[in-house]
């Protein structure tokens, strides 16, 4: 099974994505529906509201708020921290004492082209190695990540930036963390797997609800 790469160097940081499978890449039907400018994230560190980027990255930016209106981050975590780099989140789901991943759409066109950086406080894209795989999960950047830029494996996708709370960013990415077992599935099936993942917070950095703004 794949994890979502998001660097140059895979021996100095590992996967930005956990797993959520490479798929086929599809626009989204109408970018031009892009109309809200921001969206806040309640989460239970704090309010983080992002401002999006729909002139430099439409089709990102379409396919965010799809996830957005439907609820699909509502009650989500950020299931992977590393201090220094990056907070990810937007794939899993606390149910019992597991994090389970939810289901998610096809990927979409890659826009790592579009001349945004992956400095600190832009919210991008997460994905596999195939660069049109990015799906739900997005993560913060916490520190300029200049490596994550195109031409670097097509680019990371900017699609934002941080405009408020970045102050819960920072709580969050100071947060302790461990190995854990998540539940993930299968790229094909969408059969429930067990694997081990480090970096995952001791205690849930839960995502209350994202909204539009």
């Amino acid at each position: 099974m794949k994890r979502r790469i998001a660097l140059i160097a895979i021996a100095l940081f590992p996967a930005i994505a956990l797993c959520d499978p490479a798929k086929e890449a599809e626009k989204p039907a109408a970018p031009a529906a892009a109309k809200a400018s921001k969206v806040r994230l309640k989460t239970s560190q704090g309010d983080i509201v992002i401002e999006l980027n729909a002139e430099k990255a439409p089709v990102t930016v379409a396919n965010f708020l799809s996830y957005v209106n439907k609820k699909h981050y509502d009650g989500t975590v950020f299931h992977r921290v590393i201090n220094g780099f990056m907070i990810q989140g937007g794939g899993f789901a606390v149910e019992g004492k597991s994090l389970i991943e939810k289901q998610s759409g096809k990927g979409i066109q890659n826009e790592g082209q579009n001349g945004l950086s992956n400095d600190r406080g832009t919210i991008a894209m997460a994905r596999t190695n195939d660069p049109n795989s990015a799906t739900a999960q997005f993560f913060i950047n916490v520190k300029d990540n200049a490596m994550l830029n195109y031409p670097s494996n097509g680019g990371y996708a900017v699609f934002g930036k941080v405009v408020e709370g970045m102050d819960v960013v920072d709580k969050i990415k100071a947060v302790e963390t461990g190995t854990t077992t998540l539940t993930m599935r299968h790229p094909a099936t969408g059969e429930k797997i067990e694997a081990p993942s480090t970096d995952v917070p001791k205690e849930n950095v839960v995502i209350k609800t994202a909204s539009a703004e």
